[in-house]
Formats: C-alpha cells, sequence, structure tokens
C-alpha cells in the first residue's frame, strides 16, 4: 500500500469491513436458505447433501468468516505491493518455467471465476465507479478493472477459500459456491453502492479518463528505440514535447544557403549531403528522409542540452542573499526588491513571454535579493535559451525559474533544506521540458518529491544535531544522488521519495522505540484486536442458539471485553478470569424457564455473585454507566419472567447447559494469531481512556477527551512568519481561499493549471484526519493556546498518534483516533502548511505573471 496518501489506508479498511459485514449477512442467509431447499428436495441423495452443506457451514460459520477476512486482506496486500515493473518485456519464455496445475486449484479458480462473474453482472455500474474512485486514491495511471483491489474476482476467490475451510467434501463445496455465489451477487450491489458513498464522503474523486502521451512502435518497451523515425507526421513538435499549441507555424521558412533553417520546435536541421538545397526546383526531400533528419536533429539538441545541465548541476548551491555574481560575467539579476520572474524586470519577462529569442533577452542588473540559494536557472538562462528550442521551452525555463525565485524565497523552508532543493533546479527543469504533466498534476513524483523534503523540513527547527540533523544528511544524499543519475527519469524521483519515506518511518520508530510509548499503544491495540476476533467467534457460536438480541449483543460485544482483558492481564489460569466465564455462562441460564423448584433455589443463590462478577466486568472495561442501566432495565424483568415460564424438560436444559459451556470453553485468540491485516474495532475514547493505568497514561502523555474545553471558543492562530503581503502561506489562511487550479488566463501556451481531478489535501476540517502524515508538522491547539507539533508514531492500526513538541527536552502528546478526529472537526488541529511549497511557489508565479500580463499605465 503506498504510504505517501494516508487515505487509502483509512478508505480501503472501511470497505473492508463494509465487504466483511455483506458476506457475513450473505452466509447467515445461505445457511437459513440450504435448510428451505431441503425440505423441498425430491431426492435422498440431494436433501442428504444440502443439510450435510448446511450443518457444515453453521459448524463451522465462525472459521468461514476468519479465512475469508484474512484471504481478502491477503489479496488486497498483493494488489497494493509495489511492482517492479508491469510492462511488456522481451526475453522469452522458456519450457523449463513452465509447470502442471493442480486439478484443486482448477477447480478453486473455476468456482471462483463463477462466483465473481455472479457479482460482476449484477454490480456492472457500481464496480465500474469504485473502480474509478479507487484509480484516483491509490493513483494508478489506469482505471482498469483488474487495478481494483476489491474487483469481483477478490471477493469469489476469498469466498471460495472460505468454503474450502468450511467442509472437505466435492458436494457440499458445489452447492455452497453455487448458493453463495448467487446470494453475493445481490448484496454485493448495495455493499459497492455504500462503498462509492464512502469514498466519496472523504473527497475521492473518480479518476479522469488521460491520453496516451505517445505512441508508436516500442512504445511500452524500456531501452530500446522507439521508431519514432519510421513514424510520419505532419508535423515535429518541440523538445520539450509539449505539442503545436505553442503557436509554432510549418516546419519552417526556406533558405537555399542553410537548407533548412531552425524553426520553432526543432533543434535546427542539418543541411542535405552533397549541398543540395530545397529550394524552389532544387532537389526536395523525401518524406523518409526528412523524418530521419528531424530526429536526429532533436537528438543532437537534446544531447547538447542535457551535456548543458549536467554542467549546470555541478554548481553547488550556495547561500544567495549576500553573494552577487561576478561583474563582468555578461549576465547579472533584477534588482527588484522581490523576487521576479526569473529576474526579469516587468517589461523584459513580458517580451519573454512572447516567446523572444536567445538574442532578444534582456538585460540584468546586479545584486540577488531575497533568494536563500542561488537562481541557476536566471543566472544561465542565455546559455539555456541557446540549448533549447521553440518558444514553449524557452517559456518553460523563464517559467521554472520563477518557480524557483518564489520556492527559495519562502519563509517556512529553512536556508539549509532550501539550499538542498536549489541543487534540484536544473533536474527540475528538464522534467518539466520533457513533461507536460510537471505543472498540472499534484502527483507528480517530481512535485512530490520537493514538496515532501519541504514539509518535513517545516517540522525541525534545529538542524546542527539529533533528527534535524541527520535528515539534513539523508536528503542531501538522496539529492546527490538524483544530480548524479538519470535525473531526466520520472522513475528515479519516485524511488527516492520511498527511500526517503522509509528513513522517516524508521528515524521516528527509532525515536519512539527509546521510550515506552509505542509497546504500551501496540499493546493496547492487541487488546482491540483480540476482542475484535473473539467477539466474531462468540458472535457466530451464539447465534444458533434461542437468546433475546440484547443478551446476545451484550455477551458477544460487551462481556467479550471482559473475557479479553481478564486474560491479558491476569493469564488463563487466573480466578478472575475462571469466574468471568462461570457468569457468562450464568447468564445466559438465568433468563431461561426455571420450573423446577430446585432451578429456581439454585438461581438465587447464584444471582448474588452473578451481580457482582458483572459489574466487576464492565468496571474493568470501563462500560458507561448510561448503557449499564440499559441492560440491567430488560435483564432483571427477564430474570423475574423466567421464574413463572413453563419449565424446559431435564434433558433440554442440560444439552443447553452444556453448549454454552462449550461456547465459553473456546480458546481466547493470542498475539501470535494476530496480524496487520486485523482491522481494529471503533470504541469511545472514553472506553479506551479507562484501560490505560495512571502510571500508562503518563508515560505515553495521553491527553483525555476531559482535558480539553470543548465548549470554548478557538483563538486565531499565530502568525509564525512574516507579515508582509509576500507572506503567502505564512499568514494562517493565506492561501486558504486560493483556488490554484482556477484558471487565470494567462494568455500563456503553456498551462499552469492544475487538474481539478486532483484536489488539494486538506489542511484542517474534518478531512485532515485521512491525511495526516509521520514526520510532518501541525499546530495542535491544547491548554488554550497554538502549539506545534510532529507526528512521530501511527500505531498499525491507526487507533493511537503520538506527537511530540519542544526543541532539546521533547514532551509526548498521544491521543486516541476518535479523539484526534474531534480535534479536526473543532478546528483544533491543523496543518502547518495551509499547501504544499510547490502548490505554494504556483501560486505566487500565477499572480506574478498575471501582473506581468497585465498592460501598464505610463
Amino acid at each position: 500500500m503506498n504510504p505517501t496518501d494516508p487515505r487509502q489506508k483509512v478508505a480501503l479498511d472501511a470497505a473492508v469491513s463494509l465487504i466483511n459485514t455483506t458476506v457475513a449477512s450473505a452466509a447467515d442467509r445461505v445457511s437459513d436458505l440450504l435448510g428451505t431447499l431441503s425440505i423441498s428436495a425430491t431426492k435422498t441423495s440431494e436433501r442428504d447433501a444440502l443439510l450435510a452443506a448446511q450443518f457444515d457451514l453453521r459448524r463451522n460459520m465462525a472459521n468461514f468468516h476468519l479465512v475469508f477476512r484474512d484471504q481478502l486482506r491477503d489479496g488486497i496486500s498483493k494488489d497494493l505491493a509495489p511492482r517492479s515493473d508491469g510492462r511488456r518485456r522481451l526475453e522469452a519464455t522458456d519450457w523449463q518455467s513452465l509447470s502442471l496445475v493442480d486439478d484443486n486449484e482448477v477447480e478453486q479458480r473455476m468456482y471462483a471465476d463463477r462466483i465473481a462473474a455472479q457479482i460482476s453482472q449484477d454490480c456492472e455500474w457500481e464496480l465500474s465507479e469504485v473502480s474509478s474512485h479507487l484509480a484516483s486514491l491509490l493513483n494508478t495511471i489506469r482505471r482498469d478493472e483488474d487495478r481494483n483491489p476489491l474487483r469481483a474476482q477478490s471477493v469469489g476467490l476469498a469466498a471460495y477459500r472460505a468454503i474450502e475451510s468450511v467442509t472437505k467434501d466435492a458436494e457440499p463445496r458445489r452447492l455452497l459456491a453455487r448458493e453463495m455465489g448467487m446470494a453475493l451477487a445481490k448484496a454485493m450491489k448495495a455493499c459497492y453502492a455504500e462503498i462509492l458513498r464512502d469514498l466519496q464522503a472523504r473527497g475521492v474523486k473518480a479518476a479522469s479518463m488521460n491520453l496516451r502521451s505517445g505512441d508508436g512502435p516500442g512504445f511500452h518497451l524500456p531501452g530500446v528505440n522507439s521508431g519514432y523515425a519510421t513514424l510520419q507526421h505532419s508535423e515535429y513538435r518541440s523538445t520539450g514535447g509539449y505539442g503545436g499549441e505553442s503557436g509554432a507555424g510549418d516546419l519552417g521558412t526556406h533558405d537555399s544557403a542553410a537548407g533548412y533553417r531552425r524553426g520553432p520546435g526543432l533543434a535546427g536541421l542539418p543541411p542535405a549531403s552533397g549541398g543540395g538545397t530545397s529550394g524552389h526546383g532544387g532537389s526536395t526531400l523525401s518524406r523518409g528522409e526528412l523524418g530521419a533528419r528531424v530526429s536526429s536533429a532533436q537528438s543532437q539538441a537534446d544531447a547538447h542540452l542535457m551535456t548543458l545541465l549536467r554542467r549546470l548541476t555541478s554548481l553547488a548551491s550556495r547561500p544567495g542573499a549576500l553573494d552577487a555574481l561576478p561583474a563582468g560575467g555578461g549576465v547579472a539579476f533584477a534588482s527588484t526588491g522581490r523576487p521576479g520572474l526569473a529576474g526579469l524586470g516587468p517589461e523584459s519577462a513580458r517580451g519573454s513571454l512572447r516567446g523572444s529569442g536567445p538574442g532578444q533577452a534582456s538585460r540584468y542588473s546586479e545584486g540577488l535579493t531575497g533568494l536563500m540559494a542561488v537562481n541557476l536557472i536566471r543566472a544561465h538562462r542565455e546559455e539555456l535559451m541557446q540549448a533549447s528550442s521553440g518558444k514553449l521551452d524557452h517559456m518553460v525555463i523563464d517559467v521554472v525559474g520563477s518557480l524557483f525565485d518564489q520556492i527559495l524565497s519562502d519563509p517556512r523552508v529553512p536556508p539549509q533544506m532550501a539550499r538542498q532543493i536549489a541543487r534540484l533546479q536544473l533536474p527540475v527543469l528538464r522534467v518539466a521540458l520533457n513533461d507536460s504533466t510537471f505543472f498540472s498534476s499534484r502527483r507528480h513524483p517530481v512535485r512530490r518529491f520537493v514538496n515532501r523534503i519541504a514539509s518535513l523540513a517545516c517540522a525541525f527547527d534545529d538542524f546542527v544535531d539529533g533528527p534535524g540533523k541527520l535528515l539534513l544528511e539523508r536528503v542531501r544524499d538522496l539529492v546527490q544522488e538524483i544530480v548524479d543519475g538519470d535525473f531526466d527519469q520520472i522513475d528515479l524521483y519516485t524511488a527516492k521519495l520511498e527511500e526517503l519515506e522509509q528513513f522517516i518511518s524508521e528515524q521516528t520508530q527509532a525515536v519512539v522505540q527509546q521510550t515506552p510509548t509505542a509497546a504500551t499503544l501496540e499493546g493496547k491495540e492487541s487488546e482491540l484486536r483480540i476482542q475484535q476476533r473473539y467477539m466474531l467467534q462468540l458472535s457466530a457460536a451464539l447465534k444458533p442458539m434461542s437468546l433475546p438480541p440484547y443478551l446476545r449483543d451484550f455477551v458477544s460485544q460487551v462481556w467479550s471485553q471482559a473475557l479479553v482483558l481478564a486474560v491479558r492481564r491476569d493469564g488463563l489460569a487466573s480466578d478472575r478470569y475462571a469466574r468471568f466465564k462461570r457468569a457468562g455462562r450464568d447468564l445466559v441460564m438465568s433468563v431461561q424457564p426455571k420450573g423446577a423448584p430446585m432451578l429456581r433455589k439454585k438461581f438465587l443463590m447464584q444471582l448474588p455473585q452473578l451481580m457482582k462478577d458483572l459489574n466487576e466486568g464492565m468496571a474493568l472495561i470501563g462500560w458507561p454507566d448510561p448503557a449499564q442501566k440499559a441492560f440491567f432495565a430488560q435483564l432483571l424483568p427477564a430474570h423475574a419472567e423466567s421464574l413463572k415460564a413453563a419449565p424446559m424438560s431435564e434433558l433440554d436444559h442440560n444439552m443447553l447447559a452444556k453448549q454454552i459451556e462449550g461456547v465459553f470453553n473456546t480458546t481466547i485468540p493470542g498475539v501470535d494469531s494476530l496480524s496487520v491485516a486485523d482491522t481494529v474495532p471503533e470504541v469511545d475514547s472514553e472506553v479506551i481512556e479507562r484501560r490505560f493505568t495512571p502510571e500508562e497514561a503518563r508515560q505515553v502523555g495521553l491527553v483525555e477527551e476531559s482535558a480539553v474545553d470543548w465548549s470554548g471558543q478557538v483563538d486565531i492562530e499565530i502568525d509564525s512568519g512574516g507579515a508582509s503581503d509576500d507572506a503567502g502561506d505564512t499568514q494562517p489562511d493565506g492561501l486558504a481561499d486560493t483556488d490554484d487550479s482556477a484558471p487565470i488566463g494567462l494568455g500563456l501556451d503553456l498551462n499552469l493549471d492544475l487538474s481539478p481531478s486532483e484536489p488539494p489535501e486538506p489542511s484542517r476540517g474534518p478531512q485532515l484526519m485521512d491525511h495526516i502524515k509521520l514526520g510532518f508538522a501541525y499546530q495542535m491547539h491544547l491548554k488554550d493556546e497554538w502549539q506545534k507539533v510532529r507526528l512521530t508514531y501511527v500505531s498499525p492500526g491507526r487507533s493511537f498518534f503520538v506527537f511530540s513538541r519542544g526543541k532539546k527536552h521533547q514532551e509526548t502528546i498521544s491521543m486516541t483516533a476518535r479523539m484526534l478526529a474531534r480535534m479536526c472537526e473543532t478546528g483544533r488541529m491543523r496543518a502547518y502548511e495551509s499547501a504544499y511549497l510547490m502548490e505554494r511557489a504556483t501560486t505566487r508565479a500565477r499572480k506574478q505573471l498575471a501582473a506581468l500580463k497585465a498592460p501598464t499605465r505610463h
């Protein structure tokens, strides 16, 4: 699962929970339906097979649920695991790589596909919409059905493997697969619709349909010639690959002395061999020769530009606020008092945006103002312009230079980290020239890498020693690897982003492991996981019994917690666990009819101890008082009614007692049987807080809900940055109301509008809960003041979150997921940045471009 988007785990957990609930309900209906079908069966063998299938399913219902859940989770994990290379390869398959398939595997696949086909047929529209939204959530390039981790094939395979765990006989499996397929086909339609509504409520939008950016022989084959020279085109594009929207006309003008001149979008064509010309009446080039020469010219220009970028990249970033460029160097900067468009004044910048050639570039004056490192793009603008071709390429150079003006002057980026980002100027420019989606996609790997560096750096105030120094050193190494590598390859940035996230995960884990915080919170979360699994076991075992609904729910959902806690704290051989098991058995038997005087006497003797054990267990788990009163309000009348009801036969009474005793003798799952895929039940924060001892709560810094004045008003956020008009994001709401994806009509051939299909991540509000990231800085309103905190730990099931604050003497702040969600909903939790660095820079650059485009008054 991609860790860069924390909504993925939350949304997928909710979807998996809905599927598990739907399948459990369908299994119950199939169990009842098999009994009905056996009554109407005309053949003895058919009736026996239906009854055997019903018996096996009911007896192993708990195992059915567990196997289905585990298989579904495993399938989803495999689908979300990174793929080394999903493209077609050139190597051939040899005979040694082939193997025989077992008959059982063929049968399993056949039945699983049948179930999947039935689901797909009834849920075609819902599956398509869910696939589209998950493609957007998981950031997959294609929105194919086979990329959907919740597709019908995954559900069908998990369902049949669960059926295999129920019975080993072939005939019952066939009947269960048939009935389960029809039941799931009807039930999954509503389930997928509910999953779709949940995704939309979380702000996930459907993936837009993307056009393939290229075509030709070998387009999908890495490392081989794409064969573009063999394609026949009527128009040729610039080296940046942005298409013909730049206003480029035809191939170029005729010149008898120089052959083909350099035209817009071409690096210049070499003359024909033998000095031939293409003028009127002269020799003409065939379409194939023209294509080959165009391809050769573009390759030469591209190689020249790449050589220049590598040479300029070798210049290390240095503090630019105090250093001026050498006099007489032919290049200087405009002293505008604020970062301009690549250092240009208003008039010269406007001329550059009109596509002026290298010879028309305006002069720069001296000095470098407001930047934390030298802007290499504008410092070497003349060379870059000469090495590139086409008006659109020149425009890209100016716009990227303007972006780095804004990046290197952003007050929220620490200077130490800004200088590391400055070393990426030329690699970023190279990517922008090659990939048009750099400007329009928030999820572009290069943008995400730069944003992640800046956001992680905002969480530290000191880079001299400690975690801040380690982060700076790691970022320096990653940037150096990019500079020394093939920085025009997008996969390189994706790999470095994953390495950076892995480093942050290991760093925060090492810091947390030095204290008992992580172990304590993971232990509490394990209790919740064990409680969830044991609750499913009890619920499946009690379902065939005729018990009042309130009593069945209490025993499976509430008393199971008391049993789990008794084992976790005292062990299986403890007296408290034995008393709690006996109390559960006596509770179920206490509502049964007691017509015999001996049974009534036994009940009255056991009642005081039963009530004592019940009160102790409910106090142990922290069950709320209103819920206790509601339960006893139903239990006490049931006790009175049981004394008046007609008595049960002695045989029925003994069989029921034996059955109940077997239910409570079921072994409680241990920690070793748990996996990260097990869902954590939603429990009120008040209930969880009561499970912490005072010492444990002090060690982990647990913030209780009662410690926050929820009725009070939240004060406005104190600005931590400058207060100038150009502060932008340093003001709390500086960019909060800015729609950086809205078109502003700059009149440029370069599209700077971000795609509306990729909405910005929220910086506050309820949806922030799904977007918080490890290592990021946040603002939290505690103790009547705003505090800057850093997220240092998230429990595996996202039940607990740990923050740290302070420089030398760090304070630990822990809270439950419910508590954190409430903090976000009430505005007491906000992101430290209202927008990512690249989005902030783009917004300011767009405003600046709009101001430059506006006519000036003389």
